[in-house]
Protein backbone atom coordinates (compact mmCIF):
# COMPACT_ATOMS: atom_id res chain seq x y z
CA UNK A 1 0.00 0.00 0.00
CA UNK A 2 1.45 3.38 -1.00
CA UNK A 3 1.91 6.02 1.63
CA UNK A 4 -0.75 8.70 1.61
CA UNK A 5 -1.57 11.61 3.84
CA UNK A 6 -4.72 12.32 5.79
CA UNK A 7 -5.75 15.90 5.18
CA UNK A 8 -9.46 16.11 6.01
CA UNK A 9 -10.69 13.52 8.52
CA UNK A 10 -14.35 12.94 9.37
CA UNK A 11 -15.18 11.20 12.64
CA UNK A 12 -18.35 9.46 11.46
CA UNK A 13 -20.82 7.20 13.27
CA UNK A 14 -19.28 8.44 16.50
CA UNK A 15 -20.14 10.76 19.32
CA UNK A 16 -19.46 10.67 23.04
CA UNK A 17 -16.10 9.79 24.49
CA UNK A 18 -14.76 7.89 21.47
CA UNK A 19 -15.30 10.89 19.19
CA UNK A 20 -13.30 12.98 21.66
CA UNK A 21 -10.57 10.33 21.75
CA UNK A 22 -10.22 10.18 17.94
CA UNK A 23 -10.29 13.95 17.50
CA UNK A 24 -7.60 14.45 20.11
CA UNK A 25 -5.40 11.70 18.65
CA UNK A 26 -5.65 13.21 15.16
CA UNK A 27 -4.76 16.69 16.39
CA UNK A 28 -1.76 15.31 18.28
CA UNK A 29 -0.60 13.23 15.30
CA UNK A 30 -0.46 16.16 12.91
CA UNK A 31 -1.59 19.79 13.19
CA UNK A 32 -2.18 19.71 9.43
CA UNK A 33 -5.06 17.20 9.71
CA UNK A 34 -8.32 19.11 9.40
CA UNK A 35 -10.93 17.36 11.56
CA UNK A 36 -14.70 17.16 11.15
CA UNK A 37 -17.25 15.89 13.67
CA UNK A 38 -20.99 15.32 13.43
CA UNK A 39 -23.55 16.47 15.97
CA UNK A 40 -27.29 16.74 16.53
CA UNK A 41 -29.09 19.64 18.18
CA UNK A 42 -29.41 17.74 21.46
CA UNK A 43 -25.95 16.18 21.53
CA UNK A 44 -22.75 18.09 20.77
CA UNK A 45 -20.70 17.88 23.96
CA UNK A 46 -18.08 15.76 22.15
CA UNK A 47 -17.48 18.75 19.87
CA UNK A 48 -16.95 21.05 22.85
CA UNK A 49 -14.27 18.80 24.35
CA UNK A 50 -12.80 17.22 21.19
CA UNK A 51 -12.63 20.61 19.44
CA UNK A 52 -12.81 19.58 15.78
CA UNK A 53 -11.97 22.21 13.20
CA UNK A 54 -15.49 21.81 11.81
CA UNK A 55 -18.69 20.65 13.52
CA UNK A 56 -21.29 19.46 11.01
CA UNK A 57 -24.92 19.33 12.03
CA UNK A 58 -26.96 16.26 11.06
CA UNK A 59 -30.77 16.07 11.33
CA UNK A 60 -31.13 13.20 13.81
CA UNK A 61 -29.42 10.33 15.60
CA UNK A 62 -30.43 8.01 12.74
CA UNK A 63 -28.20 10.01 10.39
CA UNK A 64 -25.10 8.61 12.11
CA UNK A 65 -25.95 5.28 10.40
CA UNK A 66 -27.18 6.69 7.08
CA UNK A 67 -24.52 5.50 4.63
CA UNK A 68 -25.71 7.49 1.55
CA UNK A 69 -25.96 10.64 3.67
CA UNK A 70 -22.45 10.14 5.08
CA UNK A 71 -21.01 9.54 1.60
CA UNK A 72 -22.66 12.69 0.23
CA UNK A 73 -21.62 14.71 3.25
CA UNK A 74 -18.02 13.53 2.83
CA UNK A 75 -18.02 14.56 -0.81
CA UNK A 76 -19.55 17.92 0.02
CA UNK A 77 -16.78 18.71 2.50
CA UNK A 78 -13.95 17.17 0.44
CA UNK A 79 -13.26 14.56 3.11
CA UNK A 80 -10.44 12.17 2.19
CA UNK A 81 -10.58 9.90 5.27
CA UNK A 82 -13.32 8.68 7.61
CA UNK A 83 -12.93 7.13 11.06
CA UNK A 84 -16.02 5.09 12.00
CA UNK A 85 -15.16 4.81 15.71
CA UNK A 86 -16.40 1.58 17.25
CA UNK A 87 -20.05 1.74 16.24
CA UNK A 88 -22.04 -0.36 13.78
CA UNK A 89 -20.46 1.12 10.65
CA UNK A 90 -16.95 0.21 11.85
CA UNK A 91 -17.83 -3.43 11.06
CA UNK A 92 -19.89 -2.75 7.92
CA UNK A 93 -18.43 -4.05 4.66
CA UNK A 94 -21.06 -2.03 2.79
CA UNK A 95 -19.94 1.22 4.44
CA UNK A 96 -16.27 0.52 3.69
CA UNK A 97 -17.09 -0.40 0.08
CA UNK A 98 -19.26 2.67 -0.55
CA UNK A 99 -16.62 4.98 0.87
CA UNK A 100 -13.91 3.26 -1.16
CA UNK A 101 -15.95 3.70 -4.34
CA UNK A 102 -16.20 7.41 -3.51
CA UNK A 103 -12.42 7.64 -3.21
CA UNK A 104 -12.48 8.01 0.57
CA UNK A 105 -10.21 6.05 2.93
CA UNK A 106 -11.90 4.30 5.84
CA UNK A 107 -9.71 4.01 8.93
CA UNK A 108 -9.90 0.26 9.43
CA UNK A 109 -9.83 -3.02 7.50
CA UNK A 110 -11.06 -3.24 3.91
CA UNK A 111 -14.43 -4.58 2.72
CA UNK A 112 -13.14 -8.11 2.06
CA UNK A 113 -11.82 -8.47 5.59
CA UNK A 114 -15.02 -7.06 7.05
CA UNK A 115 -17.10 -9.52 5.02
CA UNK A 116 -15.17 -12.38 6.61
CA UNK A 117 -15.01 -11.13 10.18
CA UNK A 118 -18.56 -9.77 10.27
CA UNK A 119 -20.14 -13.15 9.53
CA UNK A 120 -19.77 -15.43 12.54
CA UNK A 121 -19.90 -18.59 10.41
CA UNK A 122 -17.18 -17.35 8.03
CA UNK A 123 -15.04 -16.33 11.00
CA UNK A 124 -15.46 -19.78 12.55
CA UNK A 125 -14.46 -21.40 9.25
CA UNK A 126 -11.34 -19.24 9.23
CA UNK A 127 -10.49 -20.45 12.74
CA UNK A 128 -10.84 -24.07 11.66
CA UNK A 129 -8.59 -23.47 8.65
CA UNK A 130 -5.99 -21.97 11.00
CA UNK A 131 -6.22 -24.97 13.36
CA UNK A 132 -7.71 -22.88 16.15
CA UNK A 133 -10.12 -24.79 18.45
CA UNK A 134 -13.80 -24.02 17.96
CA UNK A 135 -16.93 -25.13 19.79
CA UNK A 136 -19.38 -27.55 18.11
CA UNK A 137 -21.82 -25.48 16.06
CA UNK A 138 -24.58 -25.72 13.51
CA UNK A 139 -23.16 -25.72 9.96
CA UNK A 140 -25.26 -22.77 8.81
CA UNK A 141 -27.32 -19.89 10.14
CA UNK A 142 -31.02 -20.51 10.65
CA UNK A 143 -34.23 -19.33 12.25
CA UNK A 144 -35.80 -22.80 12.35
CA UNK A 145 -36.62 -23.74 15.94
CA UNK A 146 -36.89 -27.44 15.10
CA UNK A 147 -33.38 -27.53 13.61
CA UNK A 148 -31.97 -25.72 16.62
CA UNK A 149 -33.71 -28.08 19.05
CA UNK A 150 -32.30 -31.10 17.22
CA UNK A 151 -28.78 -29.66 17.39
CA UNK A 152 -29.13 -28.84 21.10
CA UNK A 153 -30.16 -32.39 21.90
CA UNK A 154 -27.18 -33.73 19.97
CA UNK A 155 -24.49 -31.62 21.67
CA UNK A 156 -26.26 -31.14 25.00
CA UNK A 157 -27.12 -28.00 26.91
CA UNK A 158 -26.06 -25.29 27.54
CA UNK A 159 -25.98 -23.76 24.07
CA UNK A 160 -25.42 -20.20 22.86
CA UNK A 161 -27.70 -18.52 20.34
CA UNK A 162 -26.23 -15.50 18.54
CA UNK A 163 -27.57 -13.17 15.89
CA UNK A 164 -25.39 -13.75 12.82
CA UNK A 165 -24.97 -10.01 12.32
CA UNK A 166 -25.18 -8.95 15.95
CA UNK A 167 -22.46 -7.36 18.02
CA UNK A 168 -21.64 -5.66 21.30
CA UNK A 169 -23.61 -8.24 23.28
CA UNK A 170 -26.79 -7.76 21.23
CA UNK A 171 -28.69 -10.76 19.95
CA UNK A 172 -27.04 -13.27 22.28
CA UNK A 173 -28.91 -15.72 24.51
CA UNK A 174 -27.57 -18.46 26.78
CA UNK A 175 -29.89 -21.48 26.95
CA UNK A 176 -29.28 -23.94 29.79
CA UNK A 177 -32.35 -26.13 29.32
CA UNK A 178 -34.86 -26.92 26.61
CA UNK A 179 -37.70 -25.02 28.25
CA UNK A 180 -35.82 -21.75 27.60
CA UNK A 181 -35.13 -22.48 23.94
CA UNK A 182 -38.16 -21.11 22.10
CA UNK A 183 -38.13 -17.74 23.85
CA UNK A 184 -34.36 -17.39 23.38
CA UNK A 185 -34.53 -18.15 19.64
CA UNK A 186 -37.32 -15.64 19.16
CA UNK A 187 -35.49 -12.91 21.12
CA UNK A 188 -32.14 -13.40 19.37
CA UNK A 189 -33.79 -13.54 15.94
CA UNK A 190 -35.66 -10.30 16.57
CA UNK A 191 -32.35 -8.59 17.38
CA UNK A 192 -30.73 -9.81 14.15
CA UNK A 193 -31.09 -7.60 11.05
CA UNK A 194 -30.97 -10.74 8.90
CA UNK A 195 -33.48 -12.53 11.15
CA UNK A 196 -31.13 -15.53 11.41
CA UNK A 197 -29.05 -16.92 14.25
CA UNK A 198 -25.87 -18.89 14.73
CA UNK A 199 -25.97 -21.69 17.33
CA UNK A 200 -23.07 -23.35 19.12
CA UNK A 201 -22.28 -25.32 22.25
CA UNK A 202 -21.79 -22.91 25.17
CA UNK A 203 -18.60 -22.70 27.23
CA UNK A 204 -19.55 -20.68 30.27
CA UNK A 205 -18.80 -22.07 33.72
CA UNK A 206 -15.16 -21.44 34.59
CA UNK A 207 -14.37 -19.87 31.21
CA UNK A 208 -12.82 -16.42 30.88
CA UNK A 209 -13.44 -14.03 28.01
CA UNK A 210 -9.94 -13.20 26.79
CA UNK A 211 -9.24 -11.05 23.75
CA UNK A 212 -6.00 -10.40 21.91
CA UNK A 213 -5.14 -7.01 20.47
CA UNK A 214 -3.68 -7.55 17.00
CA UNK A 215 -2.16 -5.00 14.64
CA UNK A 216 -1.46 -5.61 10.97
CA UNK A 217 -0.19 -3.71 7.93
CA UNK A 218 -1.58 -6.07 5.28
CA UNK A 219 1.60 -8.16 5.24
CA UNK A 220 2.83 -8.67 8.80
CA UNK A 221 0.93 -8.84 12.08
CA UNK A 222 1.85 -8.51 15.73
CA UNK A 223 0.03 -8.60 19.04
CA UNK A 224 -0.11 -6.19 21.96
CA UNK A 225 -0.99 -8.81 24.56
CA UNK A 226 -4.35 -9.75 25.95
CA UNK A 227 -7.27 -8.30 27.91
CA UNK A 228 -9.64 -10.11 30.27
CA UNK A 229 -13.23 -9.02 29.64
CA UNK A 230 -15.02 -11.65 31.73
CA UNK A 231 -16.88 -9.21 33.97
CA UNK A 232 -20.06 -8.95 31.93
CA UNK A 233 -23.77 -8.57 32.47
CA UNK A 234 -25.98 -10.08 29.79
CA UNK A 235 -22.94 -10.34 27.52
CA UNK A 236 -22.23 -6.61 27.84
CA UNK A 237 -18.74 -5.85 29.14
CA UNK A 238 -18.65 -3.88 32.38
CA UNK A 239 -15.05 -4.12 33.62
CA UNK A 240 -11.94 -5.06 31.66
CA UNK A 241 -8.32 -5.44 32.69
CA UNK A 242 -4.95 -6.12 31.10
CA UNK A 243 -3.05 -8.30 31.15
CA UNK A 244 -5.11 -11.29 32.25
CA UNK A 245 -4.37 -12.77 35.66
CA UNK A 246 -4.22 -16.36 34.44
CA UNK A 247 -1.44 -18.23 36.18
CA UNK A 248 -1.01 -20.64 33.28
CA UNK A 249 0.79 -18.41 30.82
CA UNK A 250 1.35 -21.39 28.52
CA UNK A 251 -2.35 -21.33 27.63
CA UNK A 252 -2.22 -17.56 27.14
CA UNK A 253 0.73 -17.95 24.76
CA UNK A 254 -1.29 -20.47 22.75
CA UNK A 255 -4.15 -17.97 22.56
CA UNK A 256 -1.81 -15.18 21.42
CA UNK A 257 -0.34 -17.39 18.69
CA UNK A 258 -3.81 -18.50 17.55
CA UNK A 259 -4.85 -14.87 17.15
CA UNK A 260 -1.75 -14.14 15.08
CA UNK A 261 -2.35 -17.14 12.80
CA UNK A 262 -5.88 -15.98 12.04
CA UNK A 263 -4.87 -12.36 11.43
CA UNK A 264 -1.98 -13.45 9.23
CA UNK A 265 -4.24 -15.74 7.17
CA UNK A 266 -6.45 -12.85 6.04
CA UNK A 267 -3.54 -10.39 5.65
CA UNK A 268 -5.06 -8.22 8.33
CA UNK A 269 -4.56 -4.47 8.12
CA UNK A 270 -5.34 -1.99 10.92
CA UNK A 271 -6.33 -2.75 14.51
CA UNK A 272 -8.37 -5.80 15.41
CA UNK A 273 -9.30 -7.98 18.33
CA UNK A 274 -9.51 -11.77 18.27
CA UNK A 275 -11.67 -13.05 21.11
CA UNK A 276 -11.58 -16.40 22.89
CA UNK A 277 -13.15 -18.34 25.73
CA UNK A 278 -10.34 -19.68 27.93
CA UNK A 279 -10.44 -22.18 30.81
CA UNK A 280 -7.22 -21.74 32.73
CA UNK A 281 -7.35 -24.92 34.84
CA UNK A 282 -8.44 -27.21 32.01
CA UNK A 283 -5.98 -25.56 29.64
CA UNK A 284 -8.72 -25.22 27.02
CA UNK A 285 -9.54 -22.34 24.74
CA UNK A 286 -12.00 -21.77 21.91
CA UNK A 287 -12.30 -19.10 19.25
CA UNK A 288 -15.20 -16.72 19.83
CA UNK A 289 -15.14 -13.92 17.23
CA UNK A 290 -13.08 -11.23 15.54
CA UNK A 291 -13.83 -7.55 16.11
CA UNK A 292 -12.29 -5.66 13.17
CA UNK A 293 -12.20 -2.27 14.82
CA UNK A 294 -11.03 -0.14 17.69
CA UNK A 295 -12.45 -1.59 20.91
CA UNK A 296 -14.04 0.37 23.75
CA UNK A 297 -11.43 -1.16 26.06
CA UNK A 298 -8.41 -0.27 23.90
CA UNK A 299 -7.37 2.12 26.67
CA UNK A 300 -5.96 -0.53 29.00
CA UNK A 301 -3.75 -1.94 26.25
CA UNK A 302 -2.47 1.58 25.59
CA UNK A 303 -1.67 2.01 29.26
CA UNK A 304 0.38 -1.19 29.63
CA UNK A 305 2.22 -0.89 26.29
CA UNK A 306 2.54 2.91 25.90
CA UNK A 307 1.27 2.51 22.31
CA UNK A 308 -1.31 5.05 21.14
CA UNK A 309 -3.67 2.70 19.32
CA UNK A 310 -5.75 5.40 17.65
CA UNK A 311 -2.69 7.11 16.22
CA UNK A 312 -1.34 3.71 15.16
CA UNK A 313 -4.62 3.06 13.36
CA UNK A 314 -4.36 6.39 11.55
CA UNK A 315 -0.74 5.75 10.54
CA UNK A 316 -1.55 2.31 9.15
CA UNK A 317 -4.37 3.84 7.10
CA UNK A 318 -1.77 6.22 5.67
CA UNK A 319 0.15 3.20 4.37
CA UNK A 320 2.88 2.91 6.98
CA UNK A 321 4.24 -0.54 7.87
CA UNK A 322 4.42 -2.10 11.32
CA UNK A 323 8.12 -1.30 11.49
CA UNK A 324 7.45 2.32 10.55
CA UNK A 325 4.96 2.70 13.42
CA UNK A 326 7.44 1.16 15.86
CA UNK A 327 6.02 -2.38 16.03
CA UNK A 328 7.98 -5.52 15.17
CA UNK A 329 6.32 -8.86 14.39
CA UNK A 330 9.10 -10.94 15.98
CA UNK A 331 9.67 -8.76 19.05
CA UNK A 332 6.44 -7.84 20.88
CA UNK A 333 6.20 -4.61 22.82
CA UNK A 334 6.71 -5.44 26.47
CA UNK A 335 3.74 -5.00 28.78
CA UNK A 336 4.40 -2.98 31.91
CA UNK A 337 2.15 -3.03 34.98
CA UNK A 338 -1.59 -3.61 35.15
CA UNK A 339 -4.54 -1.55 33.99
CA UNK A 340 -8.28 -1.74 34.59
CA UNK A 341 -11.18 -0.02 32.84
CA UNK A 342 -14.59 0.53 34.41
CA UNK A 343 -17.53 1.62 32.26
CA UNK A 344 -19.54 4.33 34.00
CA UNK A 345 -23.08 4.36 32.59
CA UNK A 346 -26.35 6.22 33.17
CA UNK A 347 -28.50 3.35 34.38
CA UNK A 348 -30.15 2.21 37.60
CA UNK A 349 -28.86 -1.18 38.85
CA UNK A 350 -31.68 -1.33 41.43
CA UNK A 351 -34.31 -1.18 38.64
CA UNK A 352 -32.93 -3.87 36.35
CA UNK A 353 -30.46 -1.38 34.87
CA UNK A 354 -33.13 0.79 33.28
CA UNK A 355 -31.78 3.75 31.35
CA UNK A 356 -31.60 6.86 33.52
CA UNK A 357 -32.69 9.90 31.53
CA UNK A 358 -31.88 13.44 32.57
CA UNK A 359 -29.46 16.35 32.51
CA UNK A 360 -26.14 15.87 34.28
CA UNK A 361 -25.82 18.65 36.83
CA UNK A 362 -22.69 17.49 38.67
CA UNK A 363 -19.80 15.47 37.31
CA UNK A 364 -16.74 15.33 39.54
CA UNK A 365 -14.06 12.80 38.61
CA UNK A 366 -10.73 12.44 40.40
CA UNK A 367 -7.24 12.68 39.01
CA UNK A 368 -3.86 11.46 40.14
CA UNK A 369 -0.93 9.40 38.94
CA UNK A 370 -2.15 6.46 36.89
CA UNK A 371 -5.72 7.76 36.59
CA UNK A 372 -7.27 8.39 33.18
CA UNK A 373 -10.85 9.46 32.50
CA UNK A 374 -12.13 9.26 28.92
CA UNK A 375 -15.38 11.20 28.73
CA UNK A 376 -17.47 13.66 26.75
CA UNK A 377 -19.16 15.06 29.85
CA UNK A 378 -18.33 18.63 30.83
CA UNK A 379 -20.91 20.41 32.97
CA UNK A 380 -19.07 23.70 32.49
CA UNK A 381 -19.29 23.49 28.70
CA UNK A 382 -21.66 25.33 26.42
CA UNK A 383 -23.74 22.19 25.87
CA UNK A 384 -24.23 20.19 29.08
CA UNK A 385 -24.87 16.50 28.57
CA UNK A 386 -28.44 15.23 28.67
CA UNK A 387 -28.87 11.47 28.68
CA UNK A 388 -31.67 10.31 26.39
CA UNK A 389 -32.85 7.20 24.62
CA UNK A 390 -31.21 8.01 21.26
CA UNK A 391 -27.59 7.36 22.22
CA UNK A 392 -25.32 5.06 24.16
CA UNK A 393 -25.60 5.71 27.90
CA UNK A 394 -21.90 5.46 28.72
CA UNK A 395 -20.77 8.63 30.48
CA UNK A 396 -17.11 7.84 30.97
CA UNK A 397 -14.45 5.19 30.99
CA UNK A 398 -12.47 5.14 34.22
CA UNK A 399 -9.01 3.72 33.56
CA UNK A 400 -6.53 3.09 36.36
CA UNK A 401 -2.97 1.80 35.98
CA UNK A 402 -0.31 0.80 38.52
CA UNK A 403 2.81 -1.41 38.70
CA UNK A 404 1.02 -4.31 40.43
CA UNK A 405 -2.52 -5.68 40.27
CA UNK A 406 -3.06 -5.09 43.99
CA UNK A 407 -2.00 -1.45 43.63
CA UNK A 408 -4.24 -1.07 40.58
CA UNK A 409 -7.31 -2.35 42.43
CA UNK A 410 -6.54 -0.22 45.49
CA UNK A 411 -6.16 2.90 43.37
CA UNK A 412 -9.34 2.11 41.43
CA UNK A 413 -11.28 1.72 44.68
CA UNK A 414 -10.11 5.17 45.75
CA UNK A 415 -11.05 6.68 42.40
CA UNK A 416 -14.57 5.22 42.45
CA UNK A 417 -15.06 6.45 46.00
CA UNK A 418 -14.21 10.00 44.92
CA UNK A 419 -16.53 10.18 41.89
CA UNK A 420 -19.66 12.31 42.28
CA UNK A 421 -22.44 12.50 39.69
CA UNK A 422 -25.82 14.21 39.97
CA UNK A 423 -28.77 14.49 37.62
CA UNK A 424 -28.96 10.83 36.57
CA UNK A 425 -28.65 7.45 38.24
CA UNK A 426 -25.46 5.54 37.41
CA UNK A 427 -23.92 2.11 37.88
CA UNK A 428 -21.26 3.61 40.15
CA UNK A 429 -22.38 1.52 43.13
CA UNK A 430 -22.18 -1.63 41.02
CA UNK A 431 -18.58 -0.82 40.05
CA UNK A 432 -17.69 -0.06 43.67
CA UNK A 433 -19.19 -3.35 44.78
CA UNK A 434 -17.38 -5.34 42.12
CA UNK A 435 -13.99 -3.95 43.11
CA UNK A 436 -14.62 -4.56 46.80
CA UNK A 437 -14.98 -8.32 46.28
CA UNK A 438 -11.95 -10.47 47.11
CA UNK A 439 -12.32 -12.49 43.90
CA UNK A 440 -11.17 -9.43 41.96
CA UNK A 441 -7.76 -9.52 43.62
CA UNK A 442 -7.23 -13.16 42.67
CA UNK A 443 -8.72 -12.85 39.20
CA UNK A 444 -11.19 -15.66 39.87
CA UNK A 445 -13.90 -14.12 37.69
CA UNK A 446 -15.39 -16.10 34.83
CA UNK A 447 -18.01 -14.87 32.35
CA UNK A 448 -20.85 -15.77 34.74
CA UNK A 449 -19.29 -14.27 37.88
CA UNK A 450 -21.14 -10.96 37.78
CA UNK A 451 -24.49 -12.63 37.13
CA UNK A 452 -23.95 -14.88 40.17
CA UNK A 453 -22.85 -12.07 42.48
CA UNK A 454 -24.98 -9.22 41.13
CA UNK A 455 -27.18 -8.76 44.19
CA UNK A 456 -24.24 -8.84 46.61
CA UNK A 457 -22.08 -6.36 44.72
CA UNK A 458 -24.91 -3.86 44.24
CA UNK A 459 -25.77 -4.01 47.94
CA UNK A 460 -22.19 -3.58 49.11
CA UNK A 461 -21.59 -0.83 46.56
CA UNK A 462 -24.44 1.20 48.03
CA UNK A 463 -22.60 1.23 51.36
CA UNK A 464 -19.20 2.18 50.00
CA UNK A 465 -18.44 5.92 49.91
CA UNK A 466 -21.07 6.67 52.55
CA UNK A 467 -19.96 8.92 55.39
CA UNK A 468 -20.21 7.56 58.92
CA UNK A 469 -19.74 9.27 62.25
CA UNK A 470 -17.91 8.06 65.33
CA UNK A 471 -19.76 5.23 67.12
CA UNK A 472 -22.20 4.77 64.22
CA UNK A 473 -23.34 1.19 63.54
CA UNK A 474 -21.67 -0.03 60.35
CA UNK A 475 -22.37 -3.79 60.50
CA UNK A 476 -24.21 -6.51 62.39
CA UNK A 477 -22.84 -9.89 63.46
CA UNK A 478 -25.20 -12.65 64.59
CA UNK A 479 -24.13 -14.76 67.58
CA UNK A 480 -26.57 -17.55 68.38
CA UNK A 481 -29.82 -15.64 68.89
CA UNK A 482 -28.00 -12.39 69.64
CA UNK A 483 -27.23 -9.65 67.11
CA UNK A 484 -24.04 -7.74 67.86
CA UNK A 485 -23.48 -4.22 66.57
CA UNK A 486 -20.18 -3.25 64.98
CA UNK A 487 -19.60 0.47 65.52
CA UNK A 488 -17.18 2.81 63.83
CA UNK A 489 -14.29 3.85 66.10
CA UNK A 490 -14.13 7.23 64.35
CA UNK A 491 -15.75 9.29 61.64
CA UNK A 492 -14.83 8.69 58.03
CA UNK A 493 -15.93 7.34 54.71
CA UNK A 494 -16.54 3.68 53.92
CA UNK A 495 -13.88 2.46 51.48
CA UNK A 496 -14.46 -1.29 51.53
CA UNK A 497 -17.02 -3.75 52.90
CA UNK A 498 -16.57 -7.50 53.38
CA UNK A 499 -19.01 -9.36 51.14
CA UNK A 500 -20.56 -12.65 52.24
CA UNK A 501 -21.19 -15.13 49.46
CA UNK A 502 -23.67 -17.05 51.61
CA UNK A 503 -26.58 -15.94 53.78
CA UNK A 504 -25.00 -17.40 56.92
CA UNK A 505 -21.20 -17.24 56.88
CA UNK A 506 -18.91 -17.57 59.88
CA UNK A 507 -16.99 -14.50 61.02
CA UNK A 508 -13.75 -15.07 62.88
CA UNK A 509 -12.34 -12.89 65.65
CA UNK A 510 -10.12 -10.18 64.24
CA UNK A 511 -11.59 -10.41 60.72
CA UNK A 512 -11.72 -7.15 58.78
CA UNK A 513 -15.36 -6.28 58.02
CA UNK A 514 -15.31 -2.60 57.07
CA UNK A 515 -12.48 -0.32 56.00
CA UNK A 516 -12.75 3.43 56.60
CA UNK A 517 -10.73 6.32 55.28
CA UNK A 518 -10.49 9.77 56.77
CA UNK A 519 -12.64 12.39 55.10
CA UNK A 520 -10.84 15.53 54.04
CA UNK A 521 -12.86 18.58 54.94
CA UNK A 522 -12.21 22.24 54.24
CA UNK A 523 -9.38 23.87 52.35
CA UNK A 524 -5.87 24.83 53.41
Amino acid sequence: MCAQSIQRLLVANSRGEIAVRILQAARELSPSIETFALYTDDDRSHCDIGRPHHAVRIPSAAAYLDIPLLVNLSREHNIDSVHPGYGFLSESAEFASRMHDAGITVIGPGPETLSCTGDKLKAKQLATQCKVPVLPAMPRSTSDLKEIRTFARQVGYPIMIKAVDGGGGRGIRLVRQEGELEHAVRAATNESPSQTVFVEKAAVDGFHHVEVQVVGDGIDVCHLWERDCSLQRRFQKVVEFAPSLMQNREVVEQVLNAALRMAKAIRYRSLGTVEFLVHNHRREFYFLEINPRLQVEHTITENITSVDLVQTQLKLAMGLSLAQVGLLKDRPVQAQGHSIQLRLCAEDPTRDFHLSIGKITEFIVPSGHGVRIDTHVDTSGSSPVTVGANFDNMLAKVIVTAPSWEATVSKARRVLTDIKISGVQTNLNLLRGVLSHDDILTGQVDTQWLERHLGHVIQSGETIAQSVSENQVVAFVKQMKMELEVRSPRGGRVRWVYQMDEEEEDVAEGMLLVELEEEVRGKL
